[in-house]
């Protein structure tokens, strides 16, 4: 991603340890010893790694915090080079650039109780919001689903907690009655409760699937996806973009992305996670039907047309007119 570092936040890494297996916790602070800017539970930054990768984490620590910013980053196995970055290049001491913290999945507010549900690595938005809502005297739950206990990251934080009897943790190598019983879960909560999910799509396509069927509103209903993939799937054909500022027409071929397509044109659009997750490409479309495949725009927004993220989204017929 493009974008000026005067613009940007000087941090230093404070500390990094392993929280559990292949996940690294990394405790930021500014370098100049300045509060760092607010932040509200569920909200991420995007670090500016070695080697030009920007990629985006959530803060997991508590939002009242101004002195540090607190990331848990997974060392993935089929890693783009970000978390092999994180994991392998960047250490205590380490300066880094970060963004100020954004936020997607906020928490709704009033005082409805909270369902949160947290797969994996999932759990870092998830924990700084169970740290708010308990500040907040607000009611809540967690159910937190891991492989094993020695792959679950905050544990020793969580069983610490004041809130501690109000967390559920899950394990898939578990007696089946200590696994994740998503029914039970969603039909011991209060009828205005709302639900947050964070974690591997499949998961999260579960615990939504099933609240659904349960009947819970789509209002009540929040995720956020940590990753999707982004493949060429059957039946992909190749397309043209125009830019509307100069009138050029650049061929999107049926196994290439449009960001790539202008990239190899020498058109540059700023990206970041290239999965259309973060929503930093996103680009207005003045004529032609997008294909939406990412996880970053509601349903209201894809059916609008109006835009898309080029980083995975496609075009329904021969051709998209960018406002580029």
């Amino acid at each position: 991603m493009n974008m000026n570092t005067s613009e940007l936040i000087k941090v230093r890494v404070a500390a990094k340890r392993l929280e559990c297996a292949d996940i690294a916790l990394f405790e930021l602070q500014a370098v100049d010893g300045a509060p760092l800017p607010a932040f509200e539970a569920g909200a991420h930054v995007d670090v500016h790694l070695p080697g030009g990768l920007v990629r985006q984490y959530s803060l997991c620590n508590p939002p009242a915090e101004r002195h540090r910013y607190c990331l848990g980053v997974l060392r993935e196995p089929a890693s783009r080079g970000g978390s092999w970055a994180m994991h392998e290049a960047v250490q205590q001491g380490d300066l880094l650039h970060i963004s100020s913290p954004r936020n997607h999945f906020p928490l709704a507010a009033g005082e409805a109780p909270a369902l949160l549900f947290a797969g994996g690595i999932g759990v870092t938005p998830i924990l700084c919001m169970a740290e708010a809502l308990a500040a907040a005297g607000r009611d809540f739950r967690v159910h937190y689903c891991t492989r094993s206990a020695a792959r679950t990251a905050f544990r020793d934080r969580l069983l610490a907690a004041a809130y501690a009897e109000r967390v559920r943790f899950h394990f898939d190598d578990a007696p089946a009655a200590e696994r994740l019983d998503i029914g039970a879960a969603l039909a011991a909560a209060a009828p205005d409760c709302h639900l947050y999910v964070c974690g591997p799509k499949g998961y999260i396509d579960a615990v939504l699937a099933a609240a659904r069927a349960a009947g819970w509103a789509e209002n009540r209903l929040h995720c956020e996806f940590f990753a999707a993939e982004v493949a060429p799937q059957a039946g992909d054909t190749a397309f043209d973009v125009r830019l509307a500022s100069s009138g050029r027409v650049v061929h999107v071929a049926a196994t290439q992305t449009v960001v790539a397509a202008l990239a190899a044109a020498g058109v540059e659009v700023p990206t970041s996670c290239e999965q259309g997750v973060c929503g930093t490409c996103l680009t207005r479309v003045l004529e032609g039907t997008p294909d939406h495949r990412d996880l970053y725009l509601t349903e209201e927004e894809q059916a609008a047309g109006d835009q898309f993220l080029p980083c995975c989204s496609r075009a329904k017929g021969g051709l998209l007119v960018l406002d580029l």
